[in-house]
């Protein structure tokens, strides 16, 4: 029987901040706002943790996928802290139109070394954000492409905040 292959994305960021900090701002609501622009969050860093981001509704819609914003939603398996953790049977409900899903995102943070002759240099993090689906309709390949060429800007978004202290959220809980 003919399997089929996981079609989805995978991204990789470095930045300059310590891994802890950085899968904090996965998980507290004030961060999530602040670089992922999610109206809200209930996300719960433990196995079997929810994970739901709301977006507000866009305003222009696409061909395929009608009105981007709405529900992702999903079930944290496993939390790693200050590696990873990895989110299991999860559903985007757009504002309009059926979920998509189930599928699976997973974040790893991985320490880097510091640059050669620069011993003073800040602690780094190479922050990897890999999400797979198994469908390869034309509405999840759409999804794939509009969210998947959207993480690029978030995580640039994210590191910003990280390594300027930009956003007033409070990691304390997570670090």
């Amino acid at each position: 029987m003919p399997t089929r292959s996981q079609i989805g994305f995978d991204y990789s960021i470095r930045i300059e901040s310590t891994p802890t900090r950085v899968l904090a701002a996965f998980f507290e609501p004030s961060a999530l706002a602040a670089w992922w622009d999610v109206a809200t969050a209930i996300a719960t860093p433990r196995p079997l943790g929810v994970y739901a981001l709301e977006w507000g509704d866009s305003e222009v819609a696409d061909d395929v996928l009608g009105r981007l914003g709405g529900v992702f939603h999903g079930t944290v398996i496993d939390v790693q802290p200050g590696r990873g953790f990895f989110v299991a049977d999860a559903y985007w409900l757009p504002p309009e139109g059926d979920p998509i899903g189930p599928m699976a995102m997973e974040v790893t943070c991985t320490p880097t070394d510091r640059p050669a002759g620069r011993p003073s240099a800040p602690l780094a993090t190479l922050l990897r954000v890999v999400q797979r689906g198994l469908d390869d309709s034309p509405r999840w390949m759409r999804y794939y492409e509009v969210v998947g060429g959207g993480w690029p800007a978030s995580l640039d978004t994210l590191k910003g905040y990280l390594e300027h202290g930009r956003g007033a959220w409070d990691l304390r809980a997570y670090v």
